[in-house]
């Protein structure tokens, strides 16, 4: 079976390489006649155009090596070779890239067991006669060598969006078109993926070089990333790689897909912000305008230096396997995916251990989407700020991978806690298996002077299902406010969570429940494929009697090219199919006040809420079921006719006391 492989998530591909010609371009193609070429393949040996002018059809696919489009199609074209070579198709694979070397073209033909021939188009001579400019962009000719159809493979990925499959396969359908003698029916498609690498002639005069600014600036915002071994899909640390991504990197800064950053610049400052300032685009834009040259190599910065396998700055003094065996995520698994796995490991705590790092690792970041782990405490131990259940620890999710907590601050995980991994799977069409883990760093206890916990905010009537997001709505709204806060702490971080239909997220915090209050983190155009840990630049105190207040808007329209079904509400769930609205943030609290929670205080705060009609905080008598005032009248302590979040708090404490007698 051939093997269909990603070496990166569709995230990258949509984030970074989904975008195409005008119509102007593409129409002036149709109908253009393709002259003989020659080239060789990676073997060496010569092939020519006229190898196959006894065919019926040709299909010309220019690809690239590291392009994560065009390592997503290539097992497809050959697909479509084995489905029609016997009725006359012939396939040519085209790399014009100047950055793919030989080798590296071998690899991505056995990786993807390509029988028809891969050539090296040196010079990108054939890319310019034919007019191609991406990779991947298809070709299909008829006989005469006449282009019939021009475009993209299948419309399965485009800008901001990955179906779970095709809804229209452009070039099967073409290919079929023309060998039933039938016009094709849409010639023209808008070819999706990188900027083909071409040779440029360097501007020797350029003020801006790639050694005197440009691999400073991409060693501080991209080469976290963009390193051997992680998680973007080429490297950006020597010249000749970057120089041949040039284009491709100033389209993708220009359209803002590119550092990955979603919150508004008016609202909060953000210790981890990746985007560019506009003169550092500028700068960009100049080196790529001006040819991106080199310069003198004795300019360059001194290379940077990571933990081998690990983002985080140090060696991780715990790693922890989700399991003894391997995982094995099945090659197809319908529309509704595979379910979430959970997996539970005993870590063997003896004593309460204080975590100051933190990181997810896939072991398989081709189906891996995302890993969140949590902390399970033995039972009478849990401590949560808001809400009640298992201690989260670390995500792995596009966007977001270690964790590390400023000086003096640490997550507590009680001695006999489990570790708890979540794993989110997206099968590529090929059996797979994952062994994911988890890497840890602790400090001494004496050096803690802040815990740290993760609260989150929920809508309880969404999360019950009480109410869906409308089907054919493309600004759903659906709000949630966290219980009072019940000491001093410090705001550290937010992570906003929703799923394919999520639009926006905002955060306020908020002096009163129902009074607008000040924006802490606005998101105006979330994205599932970035889910971004936004880590405050200066920590934000929080007094008791705070609360914060989230913000979220759905797009469960058809407008939204990520919805799966528009014409059908969508309730809670943990699949991506389902929504979700969590607003997750991380509070340090001082040691000598970070006891656990009231679970009573923040059962009763959500009671009140839900039966408070006027919105003031507390109940009136009015305002209560007739089947609920023997509980108001026993709340009711000093027999005002009105029920205060303490009144209530006290008497649920009470009576969950004399249930423990």
């Amino acid at each position: 079976m051939r093997s269909f492989y990603r070496l990166i998530p569709c995230l990258l591909l949509v984030g970074l390489f989904t975008s195409g010609l005008s119509a102007e371009e593409k129409d002036s193609l149709i109908g253009k006649k393709v002259d003989n070429f020659k080239l060789q393949d990676f073997r060496g040996k010569t092939v020519q155009l006229d190898d196959v002018r006894d065919q019926k059809l040709t299909v010309i696919a220019f690809l690239g090596t590291e392009c994560p489009l065009a390592k997503l199609y290539g097992d497809r074209l050959q697909t479509l070779a084995d489905e029609y070579q016997a009725q006359g198709v012939a396939f040519f694979a085209i790399m014009s890239n100047q950055q793919d070397s030989l080798t590296e073209i071998a690899a991505y033909a056995r990786k993807h067991d390509i029988s028809f021939p891969v050539l090296k188009d040196a010079g990108n001579h054939v890319a310019d006669q034919i007019g191609a400019v991406r990779t991947p962009e298809i070709f299909l000719l008829d006989q005469d060598r006449k282009i019939r159809y021009h475009g993209r493979v299948d419309d399965q990925y485009g800008v901001g969006y990955i179906r779970d499959e095709p809804k229209r396969q452009d070039l099967k359908i073409a290919i079929s078109e023309l060998l039933a003698g039938k016009p094709v029916s849409v010639a023209s498609t808008k070819p999706l993926g990188c900027f083909i690498g071409r040779i440029r002639e360097p501007d020797p005069n350029s003020s801006v070089t790639y050694s005197n600014q440009i691999a400073r600036l991409f060693q501080k915002h991209c080469v976290e990333c963009h390193r051997k071994g992680e998680i973007a899909p080429f490297e950006l640390t020597e010249y000749e790689e970057v120089a041949g991504w040039a284009e491709t990197i100033a389209e993708v800064v220009r359209d803002q897909r590119m550092p990955p950053w979603h919150a508004d610049p008016a609202h909060g400052k953000f210790a981890n912000d990746r985007s560019l300032t506009k003169a550092e685009k500028e700068l960009i834009y100049q080196w790529v305008e001006n040819g991106a040259p080199q310069g003198d190599p004795k300019q360059l910065p001194e290379p940077q230096t990571y933990v081998t396998g690990w983002k985080l700055p140090q060696k991780p003094d715990a790693v922890f396997y989700m399991d003894d065996k391997p995982f094995t995520v099945p090659a197809q698994a319908g529309k509704r995916g595979v379910k979430y796995q959970y997996f539970t490991v005993d870590p063997g705590f003896k004593e309460d251990k204080w975590l100051i790092g933190a990181e997810a690792l896939p072991g398989n970041r081709a189906v891996v989407h995302h890993i969140l782990v949590f902390a399970r405490p033995p039972q009478g131990k849990r401590v949560r700020v808001f809400g009640e259940g298992d201690q989260f620890l670390v995500g792995y999710v596009p966007g977001s991978r270690e964790v590390m907590l400023p000086q003096g601050m640490a997550k507590k995980i009680p001695a006999g806690s489990k570790l708890v991994f979540q794993m989110h799977y997206t099968p590529i069409g090929t059996e797979q298996q994952d062994r994911s883990k988890v890497g840890l760093v602790f400090t001494d206890e004496s050096k803690v002077t802040h815990q740290v916990m993760t609260a989150h905010v929920l809508n309880q009537e969404f999360t019950r299902r009480k109410f869906p997001i409308d089907a054919n709505d493309d600004n759903f709204k659906i709000e949630a406010t966290s219980p009072p806060n019940d000491r001093n702490a410090l705001l550290l971080s937010f992570m906003p969570h929703m799923h394919l239909r999520g639009k926006s997220f905002r955060y306020e915090l908020r002096k009163k429940p129902d009074e607008p209050g000040e924006i802490l983190l606005d998101v105006p155009a979330f994205d599932f494929n970035w889910q971004t840990a936004y880590k405050i630049e200066k920590p934000i105190p929080l007094e008791p009697g705070d609360y914060i207040h989230c913000v979220a808007h759905y797009n469960n329209s058809d407008s939204n090219l990520s919805n799966p079904e528009p014409d059908k509400p969508v309730y809670w769930g943990d699949q991506t199919w389902n929504e979700m609205m969590i607003g997750y943030f991380n509070v340090a609290i001082p040691r000598k006040e970070a006891k656990p929670e009231n679970r009573s205080k923040a059962v009763a705060f959500r009671l009140v809420r839900r039966r408070d009609k006027n919105e003031n905080g507390q109940l009136e008598q009015s305002e209560v079921p007739l089947v609920e005032l023997p509980i108001f009248f026993r709340a009711d302590q000093n027999k005002d006719k009105v029920v205060t979040v303490d009144e209530l708090a006290d008497m649920l404490e009470k009576t969950r006391g004399k249930k423990d007698e």
